[in-house]
């Protein structure tokens, strides 16, 4: 079975490199956006994404915003999404929970919890799947 491939969008550099580095070494393929428009447009040439890795405070359009309109788009509507982000706050996280996303970790992140949240994931849409 091949990897899947995971988007990663935050707008720190640092932290997107940190993210596919470890993703990268857990044998994942990763596509990195800064922003959420900037995911947009790159979800259009990478439709076959096994997950999202989702910061909440970006600028031009923020990780939140960026979930409504993949969960409202049919094409991405059943990519599994995982929140990564500083926020802990309660209403954000049961706002992106009613929204879909499947998990909400804090950074900074603990690279052996990041791979298990993402395989666990990616095993449980790739059954889904087929």
């Amino acid at each position: 079975m091949m990897a899947a491939k995971i988007m990663v969008v935050d707008d720190s550099l640092m932290v997107r490199q940190q993210v596919c580095s470890t993703l990268s070494q857990a044998g994942y393929e990763t596509v990195e956006a800064h922003d959420g428009v900037d995911a947009l447009e790159k979800l259009a040439r990478a439709p076959d994404l096994g997950l999202i890795m989702l910061d909440v405070n970006m600028p031009a359009m923020n990780g939140i915003e960026l979930l409504r309109r993949l969960r409202d788009d049919g094409q991405s509507a059943k990519i599994p999404i995982i929140m990564l982000t500083t926020e802990g706050h309660p209403q954000l996280m049961q706002e992106a929970k009613l929204l879909g996303a499947k998990g909400w970790i804090i950074k900074p992140f603990k690279p052996k919890l990041l791979i298990a949240a993402v395989t666990k994931l990616v095993r449980a849409s790739a059954a889904c799947r087929s």
